[in-house]
């Protein structure tokens, strides 16, 4: 039985969320998301909220439960507060800039990297070495910051790269004479 499942998801105020057939769709003050639910489970819109029921006793229809519960319950988030990543850039020389729609960063290589901000996104830098991604779809942040700290991931001798806010980089110690 899944734990996360059998909780509806509440509609707050402000947000109304509409069920036909497999497809939810929510619409708030941020803007407006959908989402395809899987054929093993079934959605349904009441008083409590949206509730999500497995159609079958199979493995497969068990695991659905509980993950189309939550992008559900991310689509009624993300419509009205909206989600952020952070990312923190560590390095002599190693910045961030805004410039346009473009994400401007200098990361020791021999030239600057120039990363375009996608459409639904917001991306600021309040201070040169942290850059802050912003918007309503959870997946699409997510992946934007993995992206942007996949251009230098931090290593683990001198912490130098770009990591989440809050990441912990195991350090080594380097090689004794």
């Amino acid at each position: 039985m899944s734990r996360i499942g059998k909780k509806p998801v509440v509609i707050p105020a402000g947000v109304t969320a509409n069920v036909d057939g497999q497809s939810v769709s929510v619409k708030g003050g941020k803007g407006q998301l959908s989402f395809t639910a899987p054929e093993d489970v079934s959605v349904a819109l009441g008083e409590g909220g949206v509730t999500v029921t497995p159609r079958g006793e199979t493995k497969r229809a068990r695991a659905m439960w509980g993950m189309t519960r939550s992008m559900v319950n991310n689509l009624v988030i993300g419509v009205s507060k909206g989600f952020e990543r952070r990312l923190e850039i560590t390095g002599v020389g190693y910045k961030a800039a805004v410039s346009g729609k473009n994400l401007q960063l200098s990361l020791g290589y021999s030239h600057d990297v120039t990363f375009p901000i996608p459409e639904g996104v917001s991306i600021t830098t309040p201070k040169p070495t942290e850059v802050a991604i912003a918007g309503i779809d959870k997946r699409q942040v997510g992946q934007i910051a993995s992206e942007i700290r996949a251009l230098r991931p931090p290593e683990p001798y001198k912490g130098k790269g770009v990591k989440y806010a809050g990441e912990f980089i195991f350090r080594k110690e380097g090689k004794k004479k």
